[in-house]
């Protein structure tokens, strides 16, 4: 076993020890990342798990087989799309989970209702230490000196590539690394030759309204050229900016030129990769050992690789958020229950470097600076990532506001809306968010 290994086995079981219960407690543990009982349902040993619902199962059944103090973890999956609203509901039923999982843009919905409460202190007599966390991550999850939840990855935006596509196309550097393109010229220039030599799309990336991805990519593209969507105090929307703007004309001639086909959804988009009929998909973290793993057992996709997302502008900047688990605000919960819950949030927290194995940045620096860690493959093609993250400035339903510039992008490409007239429609709608959270 490696030091760090031994660390982490070590310090898990003086946690579990430390923690007595005088009979068994259940956890009811509500996530996404979807349901893989029948392939992952009897694993208890991560490292025999890939993708993040396999390594998230395999931990939760790891945790279950070899706690000491009783406590057992009762899994409930939702689905992506009905999460929050289904998390939210909860509060009003009273069928409160004890951990669930949220992204870190999320945290402020629920901390501004007073729908979390501070766990701090609970995770430091566990066993935890947030000074390990790296700033990002410990920013993520604090509000006014108070830490809300345990931070467990920073997720971005990468960019996936079939290498032997590119090889194909002749895309490829002498070092066997892909060309990618630094311009939007250069983008153009290497997609119609990309499909001259194969026949095929240069890119994929989901398209619909309700798809997420354009506005991933918009929001990084204007991030890369110095600009924001929001003002600092989170009172003024600012998407028809000069670099806003720039961002969407740069979104629309990828459609207008024909390196994508804008009929794909998220599914359609990701499928058009791995079968092999896409150079490239702007996609995120959250996929990498999954398509390696396909990769790797005959899939269309051949030849993988993975690489920061290219800085088309003056600066890299992509966009990121991050997975935490919270511990719901319960006034029914019991003092056993709770501790189950810090235990286990504890647990996942010595296990981050399992969670890394996904394709999602640590955010244990000791992680970070491990042996293991440092000898994952693909990690070299995307290490610029982490220094390139970017978030939106924290406010209120910024889901939604993500959700509207989606859907106010999208016409561009589906009715020839001008640029214009889309971060115009873009910057009004998120203003009214805005407005709204006063």
């Amino acid at each position: 076993m490696t030091n760090l290994g031994k660390r982490m086995a070590l310090t898990a079981a003086a946690l579990l020890v430390s923690t007595s219960f005088a009979s068994a407690t259940d956890i009811k543990f509500v996530r996404f990342f979807g349901d893989c009982q029948a392939e992952f349902g009897d694993v208890t040993d991560p490292a025999d798990a890939y993708g993040e619902c396999g390594i998230i199962t395999a931990l939760t059944n790891q945790f279950n087989a070899e706690n000491t103090i009783g406590a057992h973890v009762n899994t409930q999956t939702v689905d992506w799309g009905a999460y929050y609203t289904q998390l939210t509901s909860s509060y009003s039923t009273g069928d409160i989970p004890d951990v669930a999982v949220m992204h870190a843009s999320d945290l402020i919905n629920y901390t501004d209702r007073d729908l979390v409460t501070p766990i701090g202190e609970e995770l430091v007599a566990a066993g935890v230490d947030p000074d390990d966390w790296v700033e990002q991550a410990r920013k993520n999850v604090t509000s006014d000196g108070e830490i809300y939840a345990l931070p467990f990855d920073i997720h971005a935006v990468l960019m996936h590539v079939n290498l032997g596509l590119m090889e194909e196309a002749g895309l490829v550097n002498e070092d066997g690394t892909a060309k990618l393109p630094t311009s939007l010229d250069e983008l153009i220039s290497m997609g119609k030759t990309f499909k001259e030599k194969t026949g095929k799309y240069y890119l994929a990336m989901e398209s619909q309204s309700t798809d997420v991805s354009s506005m991933r990519l918009f929001m990084s593209l204007v991030w890369q050229q110095g600009g924001d969507l929001i003002s600092e105090d989170g009172k003024t929307a600012t998407v028809d900016s000069p670099e806003g703007l720039k961002a969407a004309e740069f979104i629309k001639a990828m459609f207008d030129n024909d390196l994508l086909d804008p009929g794909l959804d998220y599914n359609g988009a990701e499928q058009a990769f791995l079968n092999g009929d896409a150079g490239m998909f702007i996609n995120g973290t959250w996929v990498v050992n999954s398509y390696a793993t396909q990769a790797e057992n005959g899939a269309g996709l051949t030849d993988y690789a993975v690489y920061d997302l290219p800085t088309f502008f003056d600066k890299p900047a992509v966009f990121s958020n991050s997975h935490t688990w919270i511990i719901p605000k319960d006034d029914t919960r019991t003092p056993e229950e709770r501790e189950a819950a810090i235990a286990f949030l504890a647990f996942l927290n010595e296990n981050d470097y399992q969670w890394a194995r996904t394709g999602h940045l640590p955010v244990r620096q000791s992680v970070i600076d491990s042996e293991e860690f440092q000898a994952l493959p693909y990690r070299a093609g995307y290490a610029g990532t982490a220094d390139a993250a970017h978030r939106l400035p924290p406010v209120k339903n910024e889901r939604g506001i993500y959700l509207d510039i989606a859907a106010e992008l999208s016409p561009m490409w589906q009715t020839d809306m001008s640029p214009e007239e889309a971060v115009s429609n873009a910057n009004d709608t998120t203003q009214r968010i805005l407005r709204r959270n006063r």
